[in-house]
């Protein structure tokens, strides 16, 4: 069994910055991949970003290309999405997810094995 659990989410005026984190527990794979998925209020959740097993690879959406960066400490099990230049409409439930074993970076929900709680975060304008 996998756990996953999320922090660093919080309140934050537009234009601010905010780091979250991710730490997994249990039995993890060699290779693969993790990511961050948002939801919005009254929406459905939303890939965000995600990176391989070595952090060689990444991907984003273009919602937040440019001002997220998504990052690991692959010997913490630790997964990382540093925030900057924030708006309003980042704001949701940002929830971290493993999808193993995998090689290919996916921005399907339905892919990834393992979810956390997810962690809120509000951006006030």
């Amino acid at each position: 069994q996998v756990k996953l659990v999320e922090s660093g989410g919080g309140l934050v005026q537009a234009g601010g910055s905010l780091r979250l984190s991710c730490v997994g527990s249990g039995r993890i794979f060699s290779s693969y991949i993790m990511g961050w998925f948002r939801q919005a209020p009254g929406k459905e959740r939303e890939f965000v970003a995600a990176i391989n097993w070595n952090g060689s690879d990444e991907t984003y959406a273009d919602s937040v290309k440019g001002r997220f960066t998504i990052s690991r400490d692959h010997h913490q099990n630790a997964l990382y999405l540093q925030m900057n230049g924030l708006k309003p409409e980042d704001t949701g439930v940002y929830t971290c997810a493993v999808r193993f074993p995998g090689h290919i970076l996916s921005r399907i929900a339905s892919e990834y094995n393992y979810w956390g709680q997810g962690t809120q975060l509000t951006v006030s304008s």
